[in-house]
Parts: C-alpha cells; sequence; structure tokens
C-alpha cells in the first residue's frame, strides 16, 4: 500500500513512559518520550499537505490544550499529554516525522475549519466530531474514537440529573461546537453561554455564573476526576459523536493514508487509550475507520 517501511507498534506499550494518575489528574510526561517508531521513505503523490510538510521538514498539527487526558498544556512544564495529544504524534511517526518535527498549534473550536482550510495546519486532532455540515468545508479521517454529550454540574448540584432538567438553565459549552447547537436546536428553553474554551466554562461553573457545562463526556470526565470534590457528571451521554481528523477537503491522498495507519494500528491505538484515558478504568473498543 502507502508505506515503503512498516511502523514498529508492537512494542509500543512497553515504550510509552505516560503514566497518568489513577485518580485522573492529567500525565506529567510530554509527548517527546514516547516512543512512535518513525516510518521512513514515505511516498504520498498527489497530496498537496504531504508535499508541504515535507518542503518544510515538519508538520504542524492542530490540537486542543485544555482537556485533561484528551489534549492538554501544562502551563508549568511546556509539556503536552492526552489521547489526542498522542494520536497526533503516532501519525506524524506513520508519515515520517519524529516528536522533534511537529508544532503544535493551540486551536479554538470555532477556528478549527478556517485554520484547516487557510493552511494554517496540516491537520487537527482535538475531540472534532465528524459532521455533515462540517465536511460541507473540510474532510475527516478515521473515526478514531467515538463518544457522546454530557453533563458536568456543580458536585453539589441536585437539580440537574440529566438532559431532562435543562429547562430554564444555564449551560455552557465551547463556540461552534457541535454540543451547543445541538442544545440550541433540540433544547430551547435552555439559555446558552458561550466562551472559546472549556476551561472557560469550568471557570464559569465554579464562580456559579453557569449551572451546567456540556460537551462529550470524555472531555467532563477529565474535568470531573481532576476536580472531584467541586465538580461531577451527571446522566447518560444523550448524543453519539465520532471524532475524526480534520484534513483539507479534497486531499484523498492523505485521508486514505491515515485511515489505513488507523485500521492496521490496532495494537498502537489500544497502547495509547490504555495510557491516557484508559488510566480512568474504562474499557472501549477503537471504532472501525469509515472511508467515505
Amino acid at each position: 500500500m502507502f508505506k515503503k517501511a512498516l511502523m514498529v507498534g508492537t512494542g509500543l506499550a512497553a515504550a510509552l513512559t505516560l503514566a497518568a494518575c489513577s485518580n485522573g489528574t492529567p500525565s506529567s510526561s510530554s509527548t517527546s518520550e514516547a516512543d512512535f517508531a518513525v516510518v521512513s521513505d514515505v511516498a504520498l503523490e498527489g497530496s498537496p499537505t504531504f508535499e508541504a510538510m515535507t518542503k518544510r521538514d515538519g508538520v504542524i498539527i492542530g490540537v486542543k490544550e485544555d482537556q485533561p487526558n484528551l489534549g492538554y498544556l501544562d502551563a508549568a512544564t511546556g509539556e503536552r499529554s492526552g489521547f489526542d495529544v498522542e494520536i497526533a504524534t503516532w501519525l506524524a511517526a506513520s508519515l515520517g516525522f519524529s516528536a522533534d518535527q511537529i508544532e503544535f498549534k493551540a486551536i479554538p473550536s470555532v477556528s478549527r475549519e478556517s485554520a484547516i482550510v487557510n493552511g494554517d495546519i496540516d491537520y487537527y486532532v482535538g475531540t472534532y466530531s465528524i459532521t455533515d455540515a462540517r465536511k460541507q468545508q473540510v474532510d475527516f479521517a478515521g473515526p478514531y474514537f467515538v463518544t457522546g454529550q454530557g453533563l458536568l454540574v456543580a458536585a453539589d448540584n441536585t437539580t440537574i440529573k440529566s438532559e431532562s432538567d435543562l429547562a430554564g438553565q444555564r449551560v455552557c459549552s465551547a463556540t461552534g461546537s457541535t454540543p451547543i447547537q445541538n442544545i440550541k436546536t433540540n433544547f430551547p428553553d435552555t439559555k446558552t453561554v458561550e466562551f472559546d474554551t472549556y476551561s472557560q466554562c469550568v471557570e464559569a461553573l465554579n464562580d456559579g455564573q453557569v449551572d451546567a457545562i456540556t460537551t462529550d463526556e470524555a472531555i467532563l470526565i477529565g474535568y470531573a476526576a481532576q476536580d472531584p470534590e467541586n465538580l461531577k457528571v451527571v446522566g447518560s451521554p444523550f448524543t453519539v459523536e465520532e471524532y475524526g481528523i480534520g484534513l483539507k477537503k479534497g486531499d484523498d491522498v492523505l485521508r486514505a493514508y491515515i485511515n489505513e495507519t488507523l485500521t492496521e494500528g490496532g495494537d498502537t491505538w489500544t497502547a495509547i487509550y490504555n495510557n491516557t484515558l484508559g488510566e480512568s478504568g474504562t474499557k472501549v473498543e477503537q471504532p472501525q475507520v469509515n472511508a467515505y
């Protein structure tokens, strides 16, 4: 297929030094410590994105940096960690780029499509739900993870137990996100509050400015694990969200290559999950790629 040299992934579980704490605190290990074997002699003829990567001798990846255990930047150490960061680094290695050839850019939800369309990033890995509306502007490889929309409230909140209790409540989410659009469309009696990042919503919840935060449950579990005395996740996921790798529209060669990497890299995917989100004790299976 695409690869001229196979990536070695079977030893990854032992090689990964990520060690997220059992209480959900994001790992303090950096992505540079993750030993993803870098593929050599990659050739993706017909991919303008890969050609740009090759010319600059590096890859620019859009990520989130305020989502514990998914895409997180430790402000004190400057180290990034989480499931999405590791998936992004693995894919870079599959394209022939080592960790020191990666430039991560934090892109808020509202700016993801423009960042991809304008070529500010080569691909985006950051809790990016695949939707038909977004497919009008960008393409997606994957999905690489499946979750669902949930609710985070204050630990002493006894009013909101599920999405059925949202009428009249103030609910916060990220501007441009799928969850905030779902609330506006299907829960018209709910008051919505929007910020660029979910960490700003968490601050608003702790300050009593909003009553709940809604986004994908995987993100909310990470925040609740960080501050279990003040935050809790309630109810069950009430949507299905498939996370994809955001790519420039029409770069079918790169999309097919990443899809192949995801499909063939089951052991690597499992090792990444077990060392990040899996530290919460949850067990999930890698979703099947949808090569639309």
